[in-house]
């Protein structure tokens, strides 16, 4: 699984460079305090640069939530390398599809974000939550032909479920316990 952040297609220069990294580690800090919905030009004041030089860096608010992703999707992407190949398919299912709603809940607002992004195929966000529902279809097949989930069971319906269980805590504030209890409710459904 790859990731996908702000697309660039030259090496930065070294200023230039140094100004991406500070606007995607502000913009992560202030994602994380005030959700998706920050204003773009307060991150650019955190950050010490012009709105110019953030949107010349990402164009949109798509691609700089998925540069402040990344770190989150690296881990994801070492974990899926694992889970596609563990023994106990219905364990590696719930462990991801777990990881996955906790990503889902980076930041507030974010299950918002990339239910906007999953309807345009060319956005960052999207891009990058290609590799999650990629490795869901894996995981669900490898459970589905080990006998431990439904046969009908579709990958983008339960990515979508995930999706809004992510959402859903997002909105009460909900413990990880209680997303684990709420996953498990699902899970049980896919058994």
């Amino acid at each position: 699984m790859t990731t996908t952040s702000a697309p660039t297609t030259r090496r930065l220069r070294a200023d230039a460079q140094r100004n991406y990294d500070t606007i995607v580690r502000v913009a992560s800090e202030a994602f994380a305090e005030n959700g998706t919905q920050t204003s773009l030009d307060d991150i650019a004041c955190r950050a010490g640069v012009g709105p110019g030089t953030l949107y010349r860096h990402f164009p949109t608010r798509d691609c700089l939530l998925a540069a402040a992703l990344r770190d989150s999707l690296n881990e994801l992407d070492e974990l899926s390398a694992k889970l596609v190949t563990a023994e106990d398919t219905a364990a590696a299912l719930d462990q991801w599809l777990f990881q996955v709603a906790s990503h889902l809940r980076t930041f507030g607002g974010l299950p918002d974000s990339v239910a906007q992004a999953l309807r345009d195929e060319d956005s960052p966000l999207c891009i990058s939550c290609a590799p999650l529902r990629s490795t869901t279809a894996t995981l669900l097949k490898r459970a589905q032909d080990a006998g431990a989930a439904r046969a009908d069971a579709q990958p983008n319906d339960v990515f979508s479920l995930v999706a809004s269980l992510a959402w859903a805590a997002d909105r009460r504030r909900a413990s990880d316990d209680d997303l684990k209890r709420m996953l498990a409710l699902v899970t049980s459904g896919l058994r």
